[in-house]
């Protein structure tokens, strides 16, 4: 309904600005040149130009916003829909404080005055439709007494939902009237942006992403994930553990702390890559603004992941093509990437092993070509993946996903420190995920993996046995009466053949009796 009365608004707008009026005042033999002259008189027109600007945001926020800031910067056009939403942030005016006592006590059911003792009123960070606080809270929870609080502002959300929910209907109408646009797929384009923006709005979803990335890295000494407080997280808010950080690209305030950045920028690659290939579950969206350094005494240099709106995760024969692939990869040993592909169904079944096989080594063999310092594993990678695009082929669009979130981070491991072996720390890193995967440990995990479906056969097995046997004697009880009635028949042909010889024989016999007789008498 809200989309409905958003779609009458900008009509009613169109029409207001005399879109028809335009066109019928136009000459009628003139109208497009017409049109374009008026429309640069309009531009120079600052008043009109004034009112356009005030009305824009008030019709369609997210296009306002994206429109100035890729006047702004014009980087932004080749840049992904991340990072351009994350560039406007600024924009986005941070809630009063008595907005933001209205929202926590709409989100708890409770003042925040008896849930907190202390709420810093300047957000540490103002967001796209969000904004984040750090807090105290009056009795600790799950051993944690000082808080980051992340709100949702419902008002902006709402408005950015409906426009989306609006460029789904334009790509709705564009498909039913061009078939470029079918061709295109607008309608699922618009419908998969309007998943990312909900995605990004649904705070719970982010606590239980955050929780999950924590049980994976809870033993990993390299980073370290907030702690989640459940009891208060509601659908407005989200609460974890306060960690006093550090941007990892902030390398002057790094060495004034006596954090090593080389290391961080060497456990970045690493933590990345296992969080990917080795527990399938990883961020989507891997840039500087999400990635920090913890700089608290107990866990200083660790690398903290507070961020978890766009988390993806890979299958397990998707993340085993990946791992073994990347390992034939760095091997040289294109036969066998080849056959990886056939095998996952990357490419037609009458594609030939050894034209993929030429296809990987002419992309691949120029990096390792160049010297040691100068290869990225990151590009590397992409050639693993669309290497079958010209034999018609493609891989699955999260196996894209994960391959773009390692060239993030090896490029934000070069920022930090321009000297970091990436191409040989993933080297090692996806060779011991391969050896681990093919080791005892590898083995041990596919059977715990089966076991709960052992558990459910387990009891059936006797039975199962019973029903084989059945079934194979009664195969071959039928394969003998089979046989039986062929020879059956075979003698039942043989006595007619001979009764019809006997026949045969005892009628030439009397036929020569009688000529006989008969040339004897006459």
């Amino acid at each position: 309904m809200r989309s409905r009365l958003r779609q009458l608004r900008l009509l009613f707008c169109a029409l207001r600005y005399g879109i028809r009026l335009i066109w019928l005042a136009a000459p009628e033999h003139h109208k497009l040149h017409w049109i374009v002259s008026l429309a640069a008189r309009m531009r120079e027109d600052e008043k009109l130009a004034a009112h356009l600007s005030s009305a824009l945001p008030r019709l369609a926020p997210i296009a306002s916003a994206f429109a100035q800031s890729v006047a702004t910067h014009p980087e932004l056009a080749t840049s992904t829909l991340h990072d351009a939403i994350d560039t406007i942030e600024h924009f986005e005016e941070p809630l009063t404080p008595d907005q933001l006592n209205a929202t926590f006590q709409h989100a708890f059911g409770k003042a925040p005055q008896d849930l907190f003792s202390w709420i810093d009123p300047t957000p540490c960070h103002n967001g796209w439709c969000e904004q984040t606080h750090v807090a105290r809270l009056k009795l600790p929870a799950n051993g944690h007494q000082m808080v980051t609080v992340r709100v949702l502002r419902a008002k902006q959300a709402q408005e950015v939902d409906d426009d989306a929910a609006l460029l789904c209907a334009v790509a709705r109408w564009l498909e039913r009237f061009s078939s470029g646009a079918r061709k295109l797929k607008l309608r699922t384009l618009a419908q998969t942006l309007r998943d990312d923006l909900q995605r990004r709005f649904d705070l719970r979803a982010q606590a239980a992403n955050l929780s999950q990335s924590g049980h994976h890295l809870a033993d990993d000494k390299r980073v370290l994930v907030p702690d989640v407080i459940w009891d208060f997280c509601t659908p407005q808010t989200l609460t974890v553990e306060h960690v006093d950080t550090l941007r990892a690209t902030d390398i002057a305030g790094l060495t004034m702390h006596h954090i090593n950045v080389t290391v961080v920028a060497a456990h970045l690659i690493e933590v990345v890559t296992q969080q990917a290939f080795e527990h399938g579950f990883f961020h989507a969206a891997f840039d500087a603004r999400r990635v920090a350094v913890s700089i608290e005494p107990a866990t200083r240099g660790r690398l903290v992941f507070a961020s978890a709106a766009l988390m993806t995760s890979l299958s397990s024969p998707e993340r085993e093509f990946f791992v073994h692939g990347a390992t034939a990869l760095f091997e040289q040993d294109y036969g066998r990437l080849a056959t990886l592909h056939h095998v996952a169904g990357h490419v037609p079944a009458h594609a030939r092993p050894e034209q993929i096989e030429a296809e990987l080594r002419t992309r691949a063999e120029a990096h390792f070509a160049d010297d040691a310092n100068d290869r990225s594993a990151g590009a590397l990678f992409h050639h693993l993946l669309n290497a079958v695009q010209p034999f018609g082929g493609a891989v699955s669009p999260r196996l894209a996903a994960a391959q773009r979130a390692f060239g993030q981070a090896e490029a934000l491991a070069r920022t930090i420190h321009p000297d970091v072996d990436a191409w040989g720390i993933a080297k090692t890193t996806l060779g011991d995920i391969a050896r681990r995967d093919l080791g005892p440990h590898g083995w041990i995990n596919r059977l715990a993996q089966e076991l709960p479906h052992l558990a459910q056969i387990g009891p059936r097995v006797p039975q199962l046995i019973y029903r084989f046997m059945h079934h194979h004697a009664g195969a071959q009880h039928g394969q003998r009466g089979a046989h039986g009635q062929a020879q059956a028949a075979l003698l039942d042909e043989m006595r007619r053949e001979n009764r019809r010889t006997r026949a045969l024989l005892i009628a030439c016999a009397l036929s020569g009796t009688l000529i006989g007789v008969a040339a004897t008498f006459f």
